[in-house]
């Protein structure tokens, strides 16, 4: 006994088969990208960025007990305390930022591009090796730091190699303005003064649920549009994730 097929089904069918067959063809979509700046400031009247162990972050927050806060600059005449190994800081420029702060590009790491030796100490070590440097800094969509802001990347970073050329990163990227908390989380190592450093994309909320991927971090030289009194690192990120 013969089954007449129905021609709506056999058509169907055949539409299924096609759609199948051109999905197959065509190529994945690319993964999300997207661009943003971060600025770490140190030191001046709007910090974002503050060493909290460490011998620079003794330097910042007084060495001995009910010691005034001075930050990095001492006052005129002062006599810098000695480190418990016996070493003294250099400081950077104008804005008196110990040598081995930070995220700079051209300050710290070893033989760096203005030809200046990280200091060390008489262990050998860099004066802000295991400085523990905690941020809230500020995104925005464009270098300058008066360009619209996207939200903030709060976390820490740490002064993780004995030469003073790393800094390991780990953060969370909370933007502002989205219906849901959306946030992206960060970790990896950021090399000073090289041109490109790579950090994991380790998750997020809100529109970011499930992300993964991966940033690639360019140190950049802030353009002076917005003047601070403080020493500004400007890091250009690109983003790349995959669901």
């Amino acid at each position: 006994m013969m089954i007449k097929q129905s021609p709506f089904l056999l058509l169907t069918v055949i539409l299924f088969t096609i759609a199948v067959f051109v999905a197959a063809l065509d190529p994945a979509p690319e993964d999300p990208i997207f661009e943003l700046y971060m600025h770490d400031l140190l030191g001046g009247s709007s910090p974002t960025a503050r060493p909290i162990t460490g011998l620079l972050g003794n330097i910042y927050n007084g060495q001995v007990p009910f010691a005034k806060q001075i930050g990095f600059t001492p006052p005129q005449n002062g006599i810098a305390i000695p480190n418990a190994n016996g070493a003294l800081p250099t400081v950077n420029g104008i804005n008196g930022v110990p040598l081995g702060t930070g995220l700079s590009g051209t300050a710290y790491s070893g033989q760096n591009l203005n030809g200046i030796q990280t200091q060390l100490g008489p262990d050998g070590l860099s004066l802000g090796f295991g400085t523990i440097t905690v941020i809230d800094d500020i995104l925005t969509s464009g270098p300058d730091l008066g360009s619209q802001p996207l939200g903030k990347a709060q976390g820490v970073y740490v002064a993780s190699s004995a030469d003073g050329s790393t800094q390991m990163m780990a953060f969370t990227a909370m933007f502002e303005g989205g219906e849901y908390n959306d946030n992206l989380n960060f970790y990896g190592i950021y090399r000073i003064g090289s041109a490109m450093s790579h950090l994991s994309v380790t998750g997020g909320t809100g529109r970011f649920k499930n992300a993964c991927g991966f940033a690639e971090v360019r140190p950049l030289i802030p353009s002076g549009q917005h003047v601070v009194d403080g020493a500004e690192s400007l890091l250009r990120i690109i983003v790349h994730l995959k669901y």
